[in-house]
This record gives structure tokens, sequence and C-alpha cells, in this order.
């Protein structure tokens, strides 16, 4: 199978070109500005917001299919059209396609959010993703949208935060949960997906909802660090109107999928 993954020089797009590199198959990855730094796979620039050259690259590499993962906060024209070029470049080629979505398309609430549940956003980031979603639906009705939380492992500007905090170089919110999956197990899971005929929304994260100054204290006791200097407030005191309470129930993608995603204390456990 000739797999193309669209970010593959980000956190989560490395890992899935690894994983699927061990697994023999063929793997071309795209970057834009950070190069591709995994073995074995066949590296080729591209900028997802230039829709002719994202059908061009698509038509030449031919893949059965297209993992996406290209998001940029701060970039509609990233996070949403970028989105909706690569569907339609994929649609185009009969490729699969998988699309790495977020919980940030839900506004927030106690309980969890189902994998069928429409998006809710309330900001900017969030917007934009639910954006991506409605297009890649619209264009591809049989494609997987993975709706993730806060990504983690080795490396992971999650776990950075942490250790700033903890070194009082950073401040962690203690009203915003999530629930925090590996790395590892997000791309096992999206790798499962490839070969399966599922369709929609997909929520695949980790079972423990804990928020990101609770995660701060699980990464210090894991570590062995002093957690008394790590700094907290929360996002109403810093005036940032985003979600606070947003869990994702995975228990579909745990039914459905071999990959068992772990949640943050047994990542972390001691």
């Amino acid at each position: 199978m000739t797999l193309l993954v669209v970010g593959a020089s980000g956190f989560l797009g490395a890992e899935i070109c690894r994983q699927a590199v061990a697994a023999g198959e063929r793997v071309v990855g795209t970057y834009h500005s950070a190069a591709v730094e995994v073995p074995g796979v066949e590296a080729r620039r591209l900028d997802v917001t230039d829709r002719a050259a994202v059908c061009a690259l698509v038509a030449a590499v031919r893949p059965d299919a297209v993992v996406a993962t290209p998001y940029r906060h701060a970039d509609w024209v990233v996070t949403a059209d970028g989105a909706a070029h690569i569907a339609i470049a994929a649609a185009e080629a009969g490729a699969r396609l998988v699309h790495l979505s977020s919980d940030s398309v839900h506004g927030g609430r106690p309980s969890p959010y189902l994998d069928d549940e429409p998006p809710t956003p309330i900001f900017p980031y969030g917007a934009a993703k639910a954006a991506a979603e409605t297009a890649v639906r619209a264009i591809d009705p049989g494609a997987a949208l993975v709706r993730t939380s806060l990504i983690v492992g080795e490396g992971s500007k999650q776990i950075q935060l942490c250790l700033d905090a903890l070194a009082g170089r950073a401040t962690l919110f203690t009203d915003e949960l999530r629930c925090p999956v590996d790395v590892v197990d997000v791309a096992a899971a999206v790798l499962e997906l490839v070969p399966s005929d599922y369709a929609g929304p997909l929520n695949v994260a980790g079972p423990d909802a804990v928020s990101r100054a609770e995660m701060g204290l699980l990464v210090a006791r894991c570590l062995g660090l002093d957690p008394a200097g790590m700094k907290t407030t929360t996002s109403a005191a810093s005036g940032l109107h985003r979600p606070t309470e947003v869990r994702l129930d995975s228990s579909r993608a745990a039914g459905l999928l071999r990959t068992r995603l772990r949640g943050i204390s047994e990542l972390l456990a001691v």
C-alpha cells in the first residue's frame, strides 16, 4: 500500500510515518517548512493552501490512502481550506481518507461528548476545525474523522509545557479538562482505520479527564520533580475564551479498534 501522510513533519504525522514504515508500507510524507526526519519516508514539500499543488501531488503519488494531519492554530486557510483541498484531491484519486480533527470543535460541558455529536465551537481554532470537518464530510462522506485530545509522548509540546510550568517558565490552567492520549496510540488507531470502511467522526482519546494543572502534577511525580514552584491559573482569569471541560467518550473506538487507548495516569505511572 502507498500511504500519503500530509503533515509528516508534525508530532503525530511523524509517528504515523514511523509505524507505517515499520509495517512495510510505502510512505510519502509532506512538509511545509520543517523537514521530515523519519527514515524510509519519501518527503515532498507541499503548501496545503494551494489547491492545484495538492491535487497535483496526490495525482503524482497515486496513494491508496491519505492521512491528513496539517493544522495551524491561528490560520483558518491551513486548518479549514487546506483540509478541503486534501479531501478534494483524495476523492479525485479514489484514495481512502482519514482526517485528523480535535476536541476543540466542542464548546465544553460537564458530560462527555459522544462520537456523532455536532460541533459547537466557541473560539476561532475550534471553528476552523469544525469547518474542516464539514468540508471533508461534504466532499467525501466515506472519510473517517478522528477527533482526538491533547497528544502526549516523548517530545510533545504538552509535556514540555508541564516541564516549563514546573520550572516557573509557564502557567497551567486548573479549569481546562481534556482527555490526554499517547501519540503512539493515536497513530496506531489511525493506521487501523486506513483499511477499514469506518466513516464519520470517531473519538480517539484517553479515558482520563484531567486539567492541565493535574497533568503537570502527574509529570512531576513521574519524573521526581518538586511541584512546589508550578504556576497555575484559570483560563477565565487569563481573559481567554476557550472551552473548559471537554471530555471525549472513546468507548466506540475501544470496541472497534485493537489499539488500546491508554490514559495519562497509566502513561505517567511511577
